[in-house]
């Protein structure tokens, strides 16, 4: 199993967007992951689908868009016409979590839901049907560079257990606090996707910091 590596714009320079997805691409990123907040669901307030749409006019790497939005259902569709690859909706945003997934897949992209800290995997059981991945946050959503919570690797650990008992192919990802210090853990437990933010854009060298993430989870990954 390989881990694939995304990082996270967040933590990247709002300014220089096309030089951060060009670290990305030339640093060997899997993806690019992109967080829209809608200022209620968390406190921030970050982009919408015009950047969404001129991010991917500007990388060939997939976008991994994360909704930390209300009510995902109403905005599905422009997501889907910016050009997202992968559209990820908390199950705590939503109560028609199987419609969200069923139009992201219908419209082309690949389907997620995301898991805050406090909710339980088996918020999921009635999902792998529908699912292309899930994603597990390791810290409270909302902002960047906050400290990773230990108990996500064995949230991980359960959410891989569900998914083999499910028969699913579901992949998982995790996203905040990623880093060194954590990657062999996660990629253990069975996370196939990490989202890097500081430990990315955070570093003198970004670029090269994406290939020390990718060999500290390469320690971990079960063969």
């Amino acid at each position: 199993m390989n881990v694939r590596i995304a990082p996270s714009l967040l933590s990247a320079d709002f300014a220089r967007l096309a030089d951060a997805l060009a670290i990305a691409e030339e640093g060997g990123a899997d993806a690019v992951h992109v967080d829209v907040m809608d200022g209620h669901f968390v406190p921030n307030l970050t982009i919408g689908p015009p950047v969404v749409a001129a991010l991917k006019r500007a990388t060939r790497l997939p976008l991994d868009v994360h909704l930390m939005i209300e009510n995902p259902e109403e905005s599905l569709d422009r997501y889907l016409e910016a050009g997202a690859d992968w559209i990820s909706v908390h199950v705590e945003a939503t109560r028609h979590l199987q419609r969200c997934l069923e139009v992201i897949r219908r419209g082309g992209a690949r389907a997620g839901a995301v898991l805050n800290p406090a909710t339980p995997v088996g918020a999921l059981a009635d999902s792998w049907g529908d699912l292309d991945y899930a994603v597990v946050m390791s810290v409270n959503p909302g902002r960047g560079g906050q400290a990773f919570l230990p108990h996500s690797v064995e949230k991980v650990r359960s959410l891989r257990q569900a998914v083999l008992e499910a028969r699913r192919g579901a992949a998982i990802e995790v996203d905040g606090g990623v880093d060194l210090s954590n990657a062999a853990d996660l990629a253990s437990a069975g996370a196939e996707i990490l989202v890097a933010g500081t430990s990315v854009y955070g570093q003198d060298d970004p670029g090269a910091a994406i290939e020390r993430l990718r060999a500290a989870a390469r320690g971990g990954v079960r063969v």
